[in-house]
């Protein structure tokens, strides 16, 4: 990710300003967007970069959201999961989350929860969009192409639409 592009490089916060320790608006603008939903560091960092002054400036207000736990990729992680797990298998989550540049140590936690449950989920949407078991071979080419899209394992999508 190359911030770089986003500051302006002449010009320089004055020591004696609020806004060299912490700057207040982009702090606000932060907790606005933390009131919604939650954010991994990266998504917020590259949200907040035009608005901030310098790389330091922008890494002091997460610092800053860090510290007082307003700012946390355990809990976006588990908001990103608890979101998709109805509808999407463990590799389009564990996607999702490397996106977002969240540490493999907790992908890998995350996937293992989501393994439990993978077959029973995929179970479920598959019964809620289609009708049943199919004869044709061209449905059930389309019904398994629906689960691989959403990142359920090859195996199971075979076992749930031939319905072993």
């Amino acid at each position: 990710m190359n911030l770089g592009k986003n500051f302006p490089s002449s010009q320089a916060a004055d020591p004696g300003e609020p806004s060299a320790r912490l700057n207040n608006q982009l702090l606000e603008r932060a907790l606005r967007l933390l009131a919604r939903r939650e954010h991994s560091r990266f998504e917020l960092s590259r949200k907040l970069a035009r608005h901030a002054r310098s790389r330091d400036e922008l890494n002091a207000v997460l610092a800053e959201l860090e510290s007082r736990h307003y700012l946390s990729e355990e809990r976006f992680a588990e908001s990103l999961v608890r979101k998709h797990a109805e509808k999407y298998g463990d590799a389009f989550i564990r996607h999702s989350l490397r996106q977002h540049q969240l540490p493999e140590a907790l992908i890998a936690d995350a996937s293992a929860s989501l393994k439990q449950t993978e077959e029973a989920r995929a179970r479920a949407l598959w019964e809620r969009r289609f009708s049943g078991v199919s004869t044709d071979p061209g449905e059930r080419l389309r019904q398994m192409r629906f689960l691989a899209d959403r990142g359920f394992p090859h195996d199971l999508i075979r076992r749930i639409v031939r319905d072993d």
